[in-house]
């Protein structure tokens, strides 16, 4: 599999900082599709480091009230933490 078709985004929240910097753990948005194996291979294509470990959470979207007072429901997605061998890094930035 392609990198861009395993790889949506990376995930840029407090705990997905705070795990970056503690943990050496990144967080992606990744396909529905993507499996553990794919998403190892993508990360270490894309970013030239060295994958330990990848978990897979599948997120429930959230239930809200449109403007009219209907009810909706925001995207159900797919995130990956991958953990990096130590002293690895991947620069955001």
């Amino acid at each position: 599999m392609n990198a861009d078709k395993v790889l949506k985004t990376v995930r840029l929240t407090e705990k997905a900082n705070l795990l970056s910097a503690e943990f050496g753990q990144y967080t992606f948005e990744v396909f529905s599709s993507a499996t553990k194996h794919a998403i190892r291979a993508a990360v270490e294509k894309t970013f030239k480091v060295n994958v330990t470990r990848v978990n897979v959470l599948h997120v429930r979207g959230k239930n809200k009230r449109g403007r009219a007072g209907r009810p909706s429901q925001t995207s159900d997605y797919k995130k990956a933490i991958v953990t990096l061998k130590a002293g690895d890094k991947i620069e955001l930035v």
